[in-house]
């Protein structure tokens, strides 16, 4: 009989009664409730976080910084309850930690009291980082706690963003005030420039008013230093007339009684000495008038210089713009220039106020030039005019006497006027070198001005100032510089359809297991008849195979259209389980046929090696060594990677290699199993008393 009657055969005998049809459709149900139900179970379990009750706990109080109020703890709390994740109760602590403990809540999430003043405290002397507190309890749920840590990652990621976007912005506000405040600094700095140089200009201008001070204060030392001389010449000759005219008066009205004689005996002495007085009273007459020209034009000259120094010392010393080194040295001339005016203002005041008295002075030096000229000419004839010549002598000794008193008062005031002068000259001298170092360090400080007002100019510009917009672009990307750009090639829509290349061919294994449990892995009849083995091979693997054909129907068809399992290749997805179901059949025939009963403890057993060294969850590369040993000689490894490219997408390279590894497990079980029934055709006391029976 060929290999196909005997499948037929096989499978005929579960029609023969209401309990075998009952088995068949639950062999063929099986894989569709083991898979169809477990992928169902967990089909998109992040999805419905919304569902999880979830502690949220707010005991921030708020903080003020820059005079605005910041309140953190609200902002993430609003912002949890808008979210999807969680379903968020916002209890106190204690019913928090209470709930987390008994399981009323999955884990609780805490703003602490301090959480925006910690946050506030960023643009602060003293900054601290703030703390999101979670409490979990895996013994509520390990996965829950799992998932709470990504999220609440998120939340403090955003959370630090937010705080980072609020201090940078207070920076770049700096910024821009920096820059403001910096180009204030240049304007004023260029003000600043244009005072110095008129500054520079003032003190120039200074400078050459000293010098010609100093020319004035030197002609005026010079003038005075001839009137005194010649108010000492004054003095003296004055006093000799004042001597000679009291000598003469005396002498004549001493011997007025013997004047005659005397008059006769000495009419010689007396015209010189007459003579001699003439002369004089010409020489004082002379340096009165001299004296009268000369004390105007020197008080003049000292106020002319007085009014020059003050006015500079007003300029630089007394205005608030720039403080002038030479002060000091500007107070002591503008000093030592008012006593020389107090001193040539007395001298010309003192001639003025002499004026009447200097006018007569004249008048009677003039008229005692005249008298003693006239005298010295009648001298020879004294004798003869005795009487008139006594009354004369007389009214000229009081002139002399008056004359000589004037002279020593102007003598000793232009003395002093002298003083003041050689005072003043050197004043003048030291404050014109003064003024020059002045003005050759404004002219310096000109210079740096330029230079200080050119380098705020430049500061300004390399200053940022940025607008709102600008400010907030840059605050967000300095608040968050690195974005992780994910980009899923083939991206699983959800958990269930990334687990369905490892839950598929789990359930495929397990029904070809169920279905050796029903239908026998080589069929007796072919056996006893003596069949060629590779019949019975085929006669044993074809049935379950095509059971395995419609399991594999049945499974896709519900994951597609029931529970919602997207393929980008839907065909190639089941046209690759048909194979794997053919390969999973086979190697359970073998295991069967090989083993016997123990051959189903060995088909378990490997079921297990498989799902865990195959990858199906974690990398195998996350597994033990012995597992990633296992790995490459299993065919569900394959399998869960051929299933994944053709549910997800990707490049086919692994589902061809799956396809030979497959057939090669196919053929090589089909093989090993043809050897079992060429063994079994030869009867052992160990078939007929089997050490085990299941």
């Amino acid at each position: 009989m060929r290999s196909p009657k005997l499948a037929a055969l096989e499978l005929r005998r579960f029609g023969r009664g209401k309990l075998p049809r009952a088995a068949l459709v639950a062999l063929l149900l099986l894989p569709l409730l083991y898979g169809a139900l477990y992928l169902w179970s967990f089909w998109d379990p992040y999805g419905r976080l919304d569902r999880i009750p979830v502690a949220l706990v707010n005991d921030d109080k708020g903080a003020t910084a820059d005079g605005r109020r910041i309140a953190a703890g609200d902002e993430i709390t609003e912002g949890l309850r808008d979210s999807a994740v969680f379903d968020w109760q916002e209890v106190d602590a204690a019913q928090a930690r209470e709930g987390v403990e008994d399981g009323t809540y999955y884990l609780s999430l805490t703003m602490p009291a301090d959480f925006s003043r910690r946050i506030a405290s960023s643009s602060g002397d003293s900054p601290a980082t703030s703390a999101l507190q979670v409490r979990t309890n895996d013994a509520n749920n390990y996965i829950v706690g799992q998932i709470s840590r990504t999220v609440f990652s998120e939340v403090r990621t955003a959370a630090s963003t937010k705080t980072s976007r609020s201090f940078l912005d207070r920076i770049f506000i700096s910024f821009s005030d920096i820059h403001g405040r910096t180009v204030k600094a240049a304007d004023g700095a260029d003000k600043l420039k244009g005072g110095i140089g008129k500054a520079e200009q003032g003190s120039k201008d200074l400078a050459d008013g000293l010098k010609d001070a100093k020319s004035g204060s030197g002609k005026l030392t010079k003038g005075l230093t001839k009137l005194d001389k010649g108010a000492g010449d004054l003095e003296d000759g004055s006093k000799k007339v004042a001597d000679g005219t009291q000598a003469l008066a005396d002498k004549v009205n001493g011997v007025s009684g013997r004047v005659a004689p005397y008059l006769k005996d000495n009419e010689k002495t007396i015209g010189d000495t007459a003579q001699l007085v003439a002369d004089s009273a010409e020489v004082v007459r002379g340096h009165l008038s001299t004296l009268v020209k000369t004390a105007p034009v020197a008080a003049k000259g000292a106020r002319t210089a007085a009014e020059t120094l003050d006015a500079v010392y007003r300029t630089r010393c007394e205005t608030p713009v720039l403080p002038d080194p030479a002060c000091a040295d500007l107070k002591k001339a503008k000093d030592a220039t008012a006593d020389v005016v107090l001193v040539a203002d007395d001298v010309d005041t003192l001639v003025a106020d002499q004026d009447g008295d200097l006018r007569t002075m004249r008048t009677n030096l003039a008229a005692l030039q005249k008298q003693a000229q006239a005298l010295a000419d009648r001298a020879p004839h004294l004798s003869e005019d005795v009487a008139d010549a006594v009354s004369r002598i007389n009214e000229l000794n009081k002139g002399a006497t008056k004359v000589a008193a004037g002279a020593k008062k102007l003598n000793t005031g232009i003395g002093t006027a002298k003083t003041g002068a050689t005072e003043l000259d050197k004043g003048v001298t030291k404050l014109r070198t003064g003024a020059e170092d002045l003005n050759g360090g404004i002219f310096k400080l000109v210079d740096g001005s330029g230079k200080l007002a050119g380098g705020l100019h430049d500061g300004a510009e390399r200053i940022p100032d940025y607008d709102k917009k600008d400010r907030d672009a840059r605050t967000a990307v300095m608040a968050d510089p690195v974005r992780l750009a994910s980009h899923d090639l083939h991206k699983a829509p959800n958990y269930g359809t990334g687990f369905a290349p490892y839950f598929i061919p789990l359930s495929l294994w397990v029904g070809a297991m169920v279905a050796y449990m029903l239908i026998a892995p080589m069929n007796r009849r072919a056996l006893a008849a003596g069949a060629p083995a590779w019949r019975i091979a085929l006669a044993g693997w074809l049935p379950v195979a095509a059971i395995g054909v419609l399991q594999t129907t049945a499974l896709m068809a519900v994951l597609h259209w029931a529970v919602g399992l997207e393929m980008v290749r839907a065909a190639g997805t089941v046209g690759f389980l048909f194979l794997v179901a053919a390969c999973f059949t086979a190697i359970v025939q073998w295991l069967n046929a090989r083993f016997g009963p123990a051959g189903r403890i060995l088909v378990l057993a490997l079921l297990m090696l498989q799902l865990t060294s195959a990858g199906g969850t974690y990398p195998v590369q996350t597994s033990p060594d012995f597992f990633n040993a296992l790995h490459p000689y299993l065919p569900m490894s394959y399998v869960v990677e051929a299933l994944r490219r053709l549910i997800t997408g990707g490049g086919l390279g692994p589902v061809w290699q799956a396809c030979v590894v497959l057939t090669a497990f196919t053929a090589g079980a089909l093989a090993l199993t043809a050897l079992s029934a060429r063994r079994r055709q030869v009867w052992t006391l160990d078939r007929l008393h089997p050490e085990l029976t299941l």
